[in-house]
């Protein structure tokens, strides 16, 4: 669990949610002196940014693109992170895809997340801050991870059958801690802390 006050660390991988072509909307500049801006989400922290890509270039929306340090593809440089109400009607509506993508792609990660779980306190136990998890599942989680670690999500769905998508409890906790500033409990994510740059 990520908590307040921990230096983010950097992300080198982020999923491109939108693009741009004539920048942010909240931007008053004229249209000729707008540049092209990406909207986008890492993949380790769900960190919220928008992105300069090169001249000439234009990212994919769903794309993986390198944004560490180094040589870098498409992307010229982060211009800073946002919040998830700065996002356009197209990024947040392609968010969920992604986040699926994400999850995916990092099952194990998120299975290791099922199976050490700890209690947040003598009252509330971590695994019931997922959406659709209350005590009965969460004892029942606790139950067949003690007799053996889980391996997938599926397996966990097939062990725990009240839990009938563990993708889709793990999706939604994300977006309420992205729409959520001042969310008590991170699980997955870091604030965002936004620095305006124009």
């Amino acid at each position: 669990m990520t908590t307040r006050g921990k230096t983010p660390q950097k992300e080198d991988h982020a999923w491109i949610l939108d693009y741009l072509p004539y920048g942010s909307s909240d931007d008053k500049r004229p249209s000729y002196q707008k540049k092209p801006l990406v909207q986008a989400v890492g993949e380790n922290h769900f960190v919220l940014m928008e992105l300069v890509p090169k001249e000439g270039k234009t990212p994919d929306i769903q794309s993986r693109v390198y944004i560490g340090d180094g040589d870098r593809d498409l992307i010229d440089h982060v211009k800073h992170r946002i919040a998830y109400k700065d996002l356009s009607h197209g990024a947040q509506l392609e968010l969920p895809f992604i986040l699926e993508n994400v999850v995916k792609d990092q099952e194990e990660r998120f299975v290791k997340f099922f199976n050490e779980a700890p209690p947040i306190s003598t009252r509330m136990h971590m695994l019931e801050l997922l959406p659709g998890i209350g005590k009965k599942l969460m004892w029942a989680i606790i139950e067949e991870r003690k007799k053996k670690p889980l391996t997938t999500l599926k397996e966990l769905h097939e062990r725990v059958g009240g839990i009938h998508s563990p993708e889709k409890a793990i999706i939604s906790r994300i977006i309420e801690e992205l729409k959520d500033e001042n969310i008590k409990y991170r699980l997955f994510t870091i604030p965002s802390r936004r620095t305006r740059t124009h």
